[in-house]
Formats: C-alpha cells, structure tokens, sequence
C-alpha cells in the first residue's frame, strides 16, 4: 500500500476573510490559557507508566482520564486549533504539521504513539521574500534532497479573477522533519491565477518511485468550479516535470457544496483511492469523501456513498466532533492504518463562535475498492 493540505469556505471569503476568523480564533485562544496555563496539548491516553514516563517534555501534559482504561484513549487526541493536520512517520516517531496559528508560520508537533503529543518550535521561521503568509496545508515528503515541504502561501503579486491575490504553493528543504525548513524561491511553484489560485499540495509515490504533486485549483474564491490536478515531480521532489492532468473530480455532488479540496494519494492492490474534502470548513457540514482509479492519472470516480467520515448528511451522530476533514492516513506499528483530521466541537461550530479544530484520530481501511473510516469516534479506543 502507498500513501503519501487553509480552505476557502463557500460564499467567496478570500484569505483575508478567513484570517479574520483565525484572528478571532487566536483571541479565544489567549482568553483560555489566560484562564488555564498548560501545555498546548493535551493527550487524552488514560495514565499509564509508559505513557507517564515518556510524558517528560516542557510543553507535554497528561491529561487524567479516571474512565478511560489503561491502553486506551479518547479524541480528539490534540486539542488545541491545529487545523489541516498532516502525519508524517519517521522511525518511531510520528510528526503532525499544521496550518498558521498566526503567532507561528505553521504549526508542529510530534507523538511517540499518535495519542500523546508534544508541541515544537515553527518549522517554518522564515517565509521566501515573494509571500506575505497566510501559510497553510503543510505536507512532507522524504527525498534524497532531505525533507521536502510542500505548503500554500500568498502571493501579493499574483492577482486572481475576484481582484485580490492569490494562495499559492510552493516548497522548503530541511535536513531533519524538525525543520528548520528553508524556502529559498524567487516564485511559488504552482499558481494557477485564473482558476483563482492553488492549495492544498500533497505528494505521492507510486509504487515504481514515481513521484507526483497533486493539488487543488482555489476556484471557489471567484465561484469557478474546483479540481484536482497532478504532475510529476523530479526524484528529489523539488521540481516539477511534464504537464499537469485533470483527474477528473470536480464539486458537483451536494455533500460537496461549492468546493472540493484537501486530497490524499493512497494505491493498495491496483486500486488509487483519491480521498478529499468537501464543503465548507466552517460548517458541521464539512465531510471526506473518496474517489478511485486504476491509473494514477486517472480518471477517477466518485464513491457513490460518499461522504464517507461526516457530521451532517443523514450520517449517524457518534460524538461531538462537527465538521469532520482535511485527513491524512498513516500506518502505525502493526501496519494497521489511521486517518488523522480536524473537526470542530459541537458547541463552537467555526471561528465566528470561538470554535477551535481539534485532531481526532481512527481507523481507516482500503480494500476491494472500498475506503472504510471508524468515525469520528468518541468512545474509547485502543492506543494505536
């Protein structure tokens, strides 16, 4: 199996709209460590000596969960704003990347288990001289060039159908998944102004070494449909080949509103499972739905039971979580697979009501065709 990013809602808010909404997210934020200092994570492992032990760091905290069974846990396992969250596994280390908290370019952290995290210091210290940040959607790829960040930023001198400027991607190199990542382009590597702009890079290696960047057009800026494309990229991941394909999604389901975006790469026994999000992200009708293919150039084909990890949609209430998505999957220690995303909590629905996006974690399969998500689940749960 091969696997390997913040979003417009509907109703035309650009980036400048959306900071607004982050800027009243990081006054809520200030508001609640003003009234309860800590650690900016809080791992809801129920306390065990392992857990205890490794729970050493300056900027960890044990959460006390009584009812919570030793070995288990309970989501969302980051429960702080660290929305678009990306894994990245790395020995026996787990990394979660994440879009600005304002105060910082981009946001990490990292978890010896996926349950108890430890937040570090801004991958991201300093932006290329062509953006003015509103840094999104991280992601990271091992190559022979080291670690390789694919990540959106705005581009002051790239302006988009609606007259303002765009978020666009571009890259930065570090030696370690701690960073610091260094972004030393004169220029984004992908912008598609006339599409309104492009989010949201992931990258995925086929099972021949075949690496690709995939991405979204950021159309629903201007009210222009959203699609997915893909491109080759150098072996080292730093440049793009080729030209880009269309893989043939675009949002014209109703779960999907009036955008589609966050895609995920995932290849198991011929099948390529192309996973995103849809809708607005400010919303409890947020969702991820999935698409298939047997080229990875596609076309590809909606699930028809999409959404498939959702809130809203006639879909079962199975906890608090509101607005589910922007996933990531990667493979824990028995090779089983999770799928890491972000969500509100029911009774803060957006920044507009001081919501926060929490991470929450479950299991996810892909067999026959098929994506399979345990979620969102707020029971207890077996440490992964």
């Amino acid at each position: 199996m091969r696997h390997n990013g913040e979003r417009l809602s509907v109703g035309g808010s650009g980036p400048g709209g959306r900071l607004g909404f982050v800027l009243a997210g990081l006054a809520a934020m200030l508001l609640t460590q003003a009234c309860s200092p800590g650690s900016s994570t809080s791992p809801s492992a129920a306390p065990s000596q392992s857990s205890a032990a490794s729970a050493s760091g300056p900027n960890q905290s044990q959460s006390a969960a009584p009812s919570v069974p030793a070995g288990m846990f309970v989501n969302p396992v980051l429960r702080d704003d660290f929305p678009d969250p990306f894994l990245l596994r790395v020995g026996d280390v787990y990394y979660a990347y994440a879009t600005t908290d304002v105060s910082q370019n981009l946001q990490l952290a990292s978890s010896p288990d996926l349950v108890t995290w430890e937040t570090l210091d801004d991958p991201l210290p300093k932006l290329p001289s062509w953006s003015s940040g509103d840094t999104w959607a991280p992601e990271v790829l091992k190559t022979s060039a080291g670690f390789v960040l694919y990540y959106t930023a705005r581009a002051p001198d790239v302006v988009r159908p609606d007259g303002s400027v765009s978020q666009c991607i571009t890259l930065a190199v570090s030696e370690v998944p701690e960073g610091p990542f260094v972004d030393s382009s004169t220029e984004p590597l992908v912008c598609q102004a006339d599409l309104g702009g492009s989010i949201d890079a992931t990258a995925f290696v086929d099972s021949d070494g075949s690496k690709y960047l995939i991405w979204k057009n950021d159309g629903n800026c201007c009210g222009l449909p959203t699609r997915f494309s893909i491109q080759p990229l150098t072996d080292d991941g730093l440049r793009l080949t080729g030209k880009p394909s269309d893989l043939g999604i675009v949002n014209d389901e109703p779960w999907e509103g009036g955008l589609i975006e966050a895609p995920t790469m995932i290849s198991a026994d011929g099948v390529y499972y192309l996973l995103y999000s849809a809708n607005g992200y400010d919303t409890e009708f947020y969702a991820v739905g999935y698409a298939t293919s047997t080229n990875v150039l596609g076309p590809y084909v909606d699930a028809p039971e999409n959404p498939i990890l959702a809130s809203a949609w006639d879909r079962p209430v199975t906890s608090r979580a509101r607005g589910p998505g922007h996933q990531s999957v990667v493979a824990a220690d028995d090779g089983k697979f999770w799928m890491a995303y972000h969500a509100w909590d029911e009774d803060a629905v957006g920044y507009g009501n001081f919501g926060e996006r929490t991470v929450w974690i479950d299991r996810v399969e892909f067999a026959g065709g098929k994506v399979v998500v345990s979620g969102p689940t707020g029971d207890p749960q077996p440490v992964p």
